[in-house]
């Protein structure tokens, strides 16, 4: 239960407690940890945290607030940063008002009154999932504009232990890699302004210790729910103190607020945790599960995909279509989603984005035919879209060439052939929307795959002001009111695959597509750093061809089924060329995605702490009676024999069943395996009874595999 005084406001969840200090005028995060058990006040937290003069430095030492300004004395970055006519700039707010909604839930209402410019902080922590949700708003009550620069969702500080950054960076085909290193004296800071949440600074961060791992230690986790620019900074100050902000990147000018008129920052989602990283991990999953995905969603089985894309591009026909819904069905699919090429004119990426109608010349009875005999084959049926951008060799653009984002003067730079629609024009909203809502209403189609394959270069309106917010929340409402006509359509959001990932438009949609690359290897990697903040139910993960299209390595089918298993399963290749022995293997693998979805949608995922030559995790359910556990060997180690192979999250007195469920023949795939009795040691592990402290604390002695190679167990309580 949350207690709270005149000055201080503690919220309290099932595992951290945080304690807001509002005795200085301005609220400030004092505490945030462990939850704490004992009634604290005001006098305690005072005479625990103060600080003596240091030499040199102010008398009274600046408070870390949790919107810090240069008009309250604060050097480091400014949480709040304005200016107008006169000392705007200067503002500090003081608090006026206090409202406790419920025990988790505050709104904390400063005002500067000299200045006339109200912030205004909402604060709730979850107590099932302890992920505490923070935003600002700014407003201006003034009779005179300002601008805002900076409004971050807010500044949290960070205890000295917890002085190791885990980053998040990428590119195309590559999203979600790691990086790690400590924090110096000075600011780590990261900022995107691509105009979506980006393939190479995703806006999530996370603070640990030294001393944990993914399975032990304390550690913070911070995300912005924003997908148009952000700005994520970590700063270590002269005077020791640390902290973490996180807000929208505003451009110059681009928040300009009349009297009246208000800002609000997107939200902060910051979780702390004593259960290491895939503790902290399992938090974030289970918030996005309870607040995030639509009951109905939830409460479907994710279906199996085929995907259109990599199997023909842009060569569509009606034959070739048929016969891959007849295939897809037979391998197991239950959605067939028809990518990029169905509209009028639509031979290559060149031309005709924007003309949102049926091409004739290759569906010259429509959708309809392909759709029921889609249906017919037992599947549901989705369509790509990529509504925000225009090729200007379309009848659109020769329509309405002002209808893009542009900085008159400067030239538009190519990327992808394409230019960036103006969503924040009325009649560009309107014409997309009419567009696709008259196709979802003509066609059973109840999947979108909703695609952004460029960034935002030149941003400017009809107007010459930047448009980057106002572009971002147009696209939320687009998404929104055509779901609000078609509620039982789902959407996934793709952005050049995972460019667009983040919880503000989980607010809209109920998919991601986390990469183009289907590249197996390359995907263990992005799947990993993508279970840092999404539970795997939103991963989209597609077995791709023998041969990727992208890195072009060529890998067998059962290490490009065996990635697809933690994540929402699909098929992307052209399914033709598959041999007899890749249909049983795909086959079985769908079988056995649709046997453990259940679990690997709703269970606690733990990764494991093994040498980069390996991969490996695990989804335990959450009352422990089952798991699915992953090794996969990326490439030679560089040992004899692989190293002990540790289970995680287990119920320590509970005796598991262990079968080796992939692949499906063991003594096929590893000749070289029989010479150290792989083929004679593995069946005597199979189908026996362990502990599950024997296998968390000694594990499984691993076989010596090839490179290139997925092993599945599967361990069921007795």
């Amino acid at each position: 239960m949350a207690l709270s005084y005149s000055s201080l406001l503690v919220l309290t969840g099932s595992k951290s407690s945080v304690v807001i200090d509002c005795q200085l005028g301005a609220p400030q995060v004092v505490y945030w940890r462990k939850k704490l058990n004992q009634v604290i006040s005001p006098k305690m937290t005072s005479l625990l945290r103060q600080r003596q003069e240091a030499p040199a430095s102010p008398m009274n030492e600046v408070p870390l607030t949790l919107s810090p300004t240069q008009g309250q004395g604060f050097t480091g970055h400014p949480g709040l940063s304005v200016s107008g006519n006169g000392d705007q700039w200067s503002l500090a707010p003081t608090i006026r008002n206090i409202v406790q909604h419920n025990d988790h839930h505050y709104t904390i209402v400063s005002l500067d009154i000299d200045r006339q410019i109200e912030l205004e902080h909402t604060i709730v922590l979850d107590p099932a999932t302890d992920v505490l949700s923070i935003s600002s708003k700014v407003s201006n009550l003034h009779k005179n504009p300002i601008t805002i620069h900076a409004c971050a969702a807010a500044t949290l500080p960070i205890a000295s232990p917890f002085g190791h950054i885990i980053g998040f960076e990428g590119h195309w085909a590559g999203e979600f890699h790691t990086h790690e290193q400590d924090l110096h004296f000075g600011a780590y800071a990261r900022e995107n302004r691509r105009g979506r949440t980006s393939h190479d600074a995703f806006p999530g961060l996370i603070m640990r210790s030294k001393a944990t791992t993914e399975l032990v230690g304390e550690a913070f986790g911070f995300h912005l729910g924003w997908s148009g620019n952000h700005k994520i900074l970590a700063e270590k100050m002269a005077d020791g103190r640390a902290y973490v902000q996180l807000g929208e990147l505003l451009l110059p000018g681009e928040i300009q607020l009349q009297h009246g008129e208000s800002y609000s920052s997107p939200v902060l989602y910051a979780c702390y945790s004593d259960q290491g990283l895939s503790g902290l991990s399992q938090q974030y999953h289970r918030y996005v599960r309870q607040h995030l995905i639509r009951t109905e969603v939830k409460n479907k089985p994710r279906p199996v995909h085929y995907n259109t894309w990599e199997g023909i591009y842009f060569k569509h026909d009606m034959t070739t279509l048929k016969e891959l819904a007849e295939r897809a069905s037979n391998l197991g699919a239950e959605r067939f989603v028809l990518d990029d090429g169905w509209f009028t004119d639509r031979n290559d990426d060149t031309a005709a984005l924007g003309d949102w109608y049926v091409d004739h010349a290759f569906y010259p009875d429509g959708l309809g035919p392909l759709i029921d005999h889609v249906k017919a084959q037992g599947l549901e049926f989705g369509l790509w879209f990529e509504p925000e951008m225009v090729n200007p060799n379309s009848n659109l653009f020769r329509a309405h060439p002002d209808w893009v984002l542009s900085c008159e003067g400067n030239a538009q730079l190519g990327f992808r052939n394409q230019l960036v629609l103006d969503l924040t024009r009325t009649e560009v909203f309107n014409y997309l929307f009419e567009r696709l809502d008259s196709l979802l209403s003509e066609y059973d189609i109840s999947y979108v795959k909703w695609d952004m394959n460029r960034d935002i270069n030149h941003p400017g309106d009809a107007k010459g002001k930047p448009a980057i917010h106002r572009q971002t929340q147009a696209f939320y409402q687009l998404v929104a009111a055509l779901k609000a006509n078609h509620p039982s359509v789902e959407i996934e959001s793709c952005a050049s695959g995972g460019g667009r990932a983040d919880f503000g438009v989980l607010a809209h949609t109920d998919r991601i597509w986390t990469s183009d690359s289907n590249d197996a290897l390359e995907r263990l990697k992005i799947q990993k750093g993508f279970s840092y903040f999404f539970p795997p139910e939103l991963m989209g993960s597609h077995v791709g061809p023998r041969d990727c299209h992208i890195t072009h390595r060529h890998l067998s089918m059962e290490m490009r089924a065996s990635v697809t298993l933690f994540g929402h399963m699909g098929m992307e290749m052209d399914l033709r060329e598959l041999t007899d022995s890749e249909q049983i293997e795909l086959r079985a693998m769908t079988a056995l995605y649709k046997q453990h979805r259940n679990l690997v949608h709703s269970g606690d995922l733990f990764r494991l702490e093994l040498p980069a030559y390996m991969h490996g995790l695990g989804i335990v359910a959450e009352n422990k009676s089952h798991a699915l556990f992953s090794y996969s060997l990326i490439e030679c180690p560089p040992y004899t024999l692989p190293e002990q192979y540790l289970f995680a999250g287990l119920k320590a007195e509970n005796h598991y069943k262990l079968d080796v469920i992939w692949p499906l023949k063991l003594s096929d795939n590893w000749p070289k395996s029989a010479l150290f009795n792989f083929k004679t040691n593995l069946p005597d592990i199979d189908g026996q009874v362990f502990s599950g402290e024997l296998l968390m604390q000694l594990g499984l002695q691993l076989p010596l595999l090839t490179p290139q190679s997925s092993l599945i167990f599967q361990l069921t309580a007795m």
